[in-house]
């Protein structure tokens, strides 16, 4: 049953939006998946194109700085043959002044299809989606604190991918989950489909104050946090979001809760662990490991090119 009241989702509970994990049906999620794998396939062929978004405009508004997500839903809009237009509005019209919906019904008169939307602020996608007309769709590519579905949504296949069965997993997501818009939508994906066992491990200065209320289980101690898990979802340092003193020092941060071999080998031997980088080396995660055959890293970049095709087509297509 699809709750249309979603407004994310069309009269037919069908995917209109994708702004948030939260509160989808599991039913979108995996669809969202399922449509990703048919796409592998065609990153892998000699011409990496189909005809699905042709004729199809596609603006990537990024009002932060971004080079891994605007790339990646670049190639994956290029490969649906859609044409792309790349806007980095924090040096463009924004900067002049112009606000945001200025900025957008501009776009929307020269015959916008959809809009990737990043913006530092945490709603702004949101805002942008209550104020388009109805034949544009928009993709929240990350927004502040609050949400970043589509890395979300490559993590969940990553791991469908090496693990099969969500419902028999035991789940770490491990570091500064207070700054981060990755871990609220890797709860949210993972609880939707069926995780018996989520944890979040970090220190108390950088986890959300009544976090066990989204359902996860809270560790201060890696050792503990990580023992006998079967999957370790490694998060950035959000330096540029923390205000005042979170942690005594990048060292002392990587002692505690960097990732390591040993601290690694709590876990099941055949854990997999995932970072949605950039990485910081020596700070959230050991080169030993980051390069190590347990870390399915670079598979996630490339699974990422996949979600965001899977998600662009099945809007264009509602």
């Amino acid at each position: 049953m699809f709750l249309t009241s979603n407004p994310q989702l069309n009269k037919n509970g069908e995917l209109h939006h994708l702004l948030t994990i939260e509160g989808l049906p599991k039913e979108i999620l995996r669809q969202i998946l399922d449509t990703a794998e048919s796409f592998v396939g065609v990153t892998q062929r000699e011409v990496k194109k189909v005809p699905l978004l042709r004729g199809k405009a596609i603006f990537n508004l990024f009002f932060e700085p971004s080079t891994r997500t605007r790339t990646t839903f670049e190639i994956a809009a290029k490969r649906l043959s859609a044409d792309v237009i790349n806007l980095a509005i924090n040096v463009s019209s924004t900067s002049k002044g112009e606000s945001v919906l200025d900025t957008v019904a501009n776009l929307a008169a020269m015959q916008a299809d959809m809009f990737i939307v990043r913006h530092s602020q945490s709603g702004a996608p949101h805002l942008i989606a209550r104020h388009v007309s109805e034949d544009i769709h928009v993709v929240n590519a990350g927004d502040g604190r609050h949400a970043h579905p589509t890395q979300g949504l490559l993590d969940m296949f990553t791991i469908r991918h090496y693990k099969k069965d969500f419902t028999k997993l035991k789940v770490a997501i491990v570091g500064d989950i207070l700054h981060s818009r990755v871990a609220r939508s890797q709860i949210h994906a993972l609880t939707t489909l069926g995780v018996p066992e989520l944890r979040v491990i970090g220190p108390q200065t950088l986890l959300p104050t009544n976090v066990d209320n989204l359902g996860v289980h809270v560790y201060h101690d890696m050792a503990k946090g990580l023992k006998d898990v079967d999957v370790v979802m490694m998060l950035r340092l959000q330096n540029e979001r923390m205000q005042g003193s979170f942690l005594p020092s990048p060292q002392e941060f990587f002692k505690f809760y960097g990732l390591t071999a040993e601290k690694l080998a709590l876990a099941k031997a055949d854990a997999i662990v995932l970072h949605p980088g950039p990485m910081n080396r020596g700070v959230e995660i050991d080169s030993t490991v980051a390069d190590g055959n347990q870390s399915v890293i670079l598979p996630q970049v490339t699974f990422g090119i996949a979600i965001r095709m899977a998600v662009m087509s099945i809007l264009a297509g509602n």
